[in-house]
């Protein structure tokens, strides 16, 4: 089991779906990941959003794939304590990294984050997954990710969710579906009626391990100064293969795979960590 975790913490992520993990990263990732972050805001792909309301002074940028042309972000994925992390939690031989998501709420951003569950974006099956979500701020539990504890358990997958209008995914193939029922996203209400609610104040250094089928959301940045920069990294297990969505994914990419095979098949999605290392 990788140092930074105890029996009581995978324990929590496996019954949970998200569990919070304090002081695992040091100043020098901390720092490094600032300067890719940095890097990306000055070049951001074509993949980035910009969202903000009307009359709001802050903006919710999010960025994912960059990582082979940040070099501060691609030493994060192979020289970080993140993929043998992930791999204890998720019980797996190895961890495969798949890829990186920057998200930033800009001081005074209202901008929510609806409640939705990651895996139902991605072309990926599989159980065994895992993201690290690392704050480069301090993080109130006022404006903190909220996760629906267990929902990852209940083998339920959720339409994807449109983070600028918080609608539905469009379906353009509905006869490509794995055999998968999606359902929509239940209310807000609905969630905090039915889960217990979990939240985590967070500062440099902690991170969120969860689940790619929990549910969970946002609201938005409260503070007036600080903005909330975060970089989620996701990773998978051994179980992990390629699966078909009737919308498009996001990301769009399969490595070059049919539906079926394993990822760590594709150079795309490199090997990172073994239990034999």
């Amino acid at each position: 089991m990788s140092e930074y975790l105890t029996q009581q913490i995978v324990d929590d992520y496996r019954r949970d779906g998200a569990v919070c993990i304090r002081n695992v990263f040091n100043n020098y990732w901390i720092e490094k990941v600032i300067e890719g972050i940095e890097r990306n805001l000055k070049n951001p792909s074509d993949y980035s959003e910009s969202l903000s309301s009307d009359g709001q002074s802050g903006a919710f940028f999010n960025d994912y794939c960059n990582w082979r042309s940040i070099p501060e972000f691609e030493q994060y994925v192979y020289q970080s304590p993140a993929a043998q992390i992930c791999a204890a939690l998720m019980d797996s031989e190895y961890s495969v990294f798949y890829h990186e998501h920057v998200l930033i709420k800009e001081a005074a951003a209202n901008q929510l984050t609806p409640w939705h569950h990651d895996q139902a974006y991605y072309p990926i099956n599989g159980f065994k997954n895992c993201s690290i979500w690392m704050p480069l701020d301090p993080v109130p539990i006022e404006t903190a990710v909220e996760f629906a504890a267990a929902s990852h358990l209940d083998n339920k997958w959720y339409k994807p969710r449109k983070f600028a209008t918080h609608l539905n995914y469009n379906i353009n193939n509905n006869d490509v579906c794995d055999k998968i029922a999606y359902n929509d996203v239940p209310s807000d209400q609905y969630i905090r009626d039915n889960y217990k609610i979990l939240s985590f104040d967070v500062k440099p250094g902690d991170c969120i391990a969860f689940h790619m089928r929990t549910l969970h959301g946002a609201p938005g940045n409260l503070s007036e100064s600080t903005s909330r920069r975060v970089l989620s990294t996701r990773w998978l297990g051994d179980d992990a293969v390629i699966g078909a969505r009737p919308w498009i994914t996001s990301p769009p990419t399969t490595g070059g795979l049919d539906i079926g095979q394993n990822v760590i098949q594709s150079k795309e999605f490199p090997l990172i960590w073994t239990r034999s290392k």
